[in-house]
């Protein structure tokens, strides 16, 4: 049913422009870019907003978002390649990460789209920090929800980007080895973990078993060892971070401590909990995170 409401807003008020389906000669007519590593739905009017999906997430999570935001905005829903059942096309091999991000400034760019918000959960709240670091000219305003500037200090408090290599790579090799019964169970013990809401789970683990094994294990990969804490004093554009508590993480103290600490040098910046919520916070806690955003965008 989410899906379905989805795709009847998106299609009311515009038409979806789908990674790779353009040839060269319609997108050179068109004057549209057509990004490789991602599509995108765009859906009502006014100024942007980008929404960007996590690790092996649909764009699905950004269900309520997008009602709730085409009322008075432009939205671009993004699905990158290879996850949740999107075709892999050029991500094939190599870095996904990273070259997203500059496929994403050059679909700003060539749409002219004026310096939008960008909101991303998880691996999408690190590209969007990435977006504001290496193009700030591209972004507005950012909201990052759920995601550290260096995901392995959960695992290794004394952790770099050095250091972490061999554990992501054999990360990265160990999900690459599973069976598929492996992979389905050990999403399953994650997602425990990650959405707190039971009945929304099953959906969640949905979205990493059809998506790409080698995409999802690169770009795990390189959120391991990506590490932005040395760009964030030099990053401007204003940062809103929502972050999730609930008491089976563990102390409050301690989780609205290693946000305050590790976003500490990022010059403009805010921090907002939501609470009774994992990891998932637009499908654990949508109306707190609805009241977020209206309040971001004021």
């Amino acid at each position: 049913m989410r899906r379905i409401v989805r795709r009847t807003l998106v299609m009311a008020v515009t038409v979806a422009v789908v990674a790779g389906c353009a040839s060269a000669a319609q997108t050179q007519q068109s004057g549209a870019y057509a990004p490789s590593r991602f599509s995108v739905e765009v859906a009502g009017q006014g100024p942007d907003v980008i929404l960007i999906p996590g690790l092996a997430s649909s764009r699905d999570v950004w269900d309520a978002a997008l009602v709730q935001l085409s009322a008075t905005h432009r939205v671009h829903v993004l699905q990158l390649a290879g996850f949740a059942g999107e075709p892999t096309g050029v991500v094939s091999d190599g870095e996904v990460v990273h070259p997203f991000v500059h496929d994403l400034h050059r679909y700003i760019e060539a749409n002219r789209i004026v310096r939008p918000v960008v909101i991303g959960h998880s691996l999408g709240g690190l590209s969007a920090l990435m977006l504001a670091r290496h193009h700030p000219e591209s972004v507005g305003r950012v909201m990052v929800v759920d995601a550290l500037p260096f995901f392995s200090l959960l695992i290794d408090a004394s952790a770099t980007e050095e250091s972490m290599a061999r554990q992501a790579a054999a990360a990265r090799d160990a999900m690459l080895a599973m069976s598929p019964e492996q992979f389905a169970a050990g999403q399953t013990v994650t997602m425990n973990r990650l959405v707190r809401t039971q009945a929304l789970r099953p959906a969640v683990v949905g979205w990493s078993l059809a998506s790409d094994r080698s995409v999802m294990a690169r770009a795990m990969y390189e959120v391991m060892t990506t590490d932005l804490r040395g760009d964030l004093a030099s990053i401007q554009t204003p940062v809103t971070i929502v972050y999730a508590y609930d008491p089976a993480m563990g102390p409050e103290p301690a989780i609205t401590g290693l946000y305050t600490n590790l976003y500490a040098p990022l010059p403009n910046h805010h921090l907002v909990r939501i609470d009774q919520s994992y990891h998932f916070i637009p499908l654990d806690q949508p109306e707190a995170f609805a009241a977020a955003v209206d309040e971001f965008l004021r």
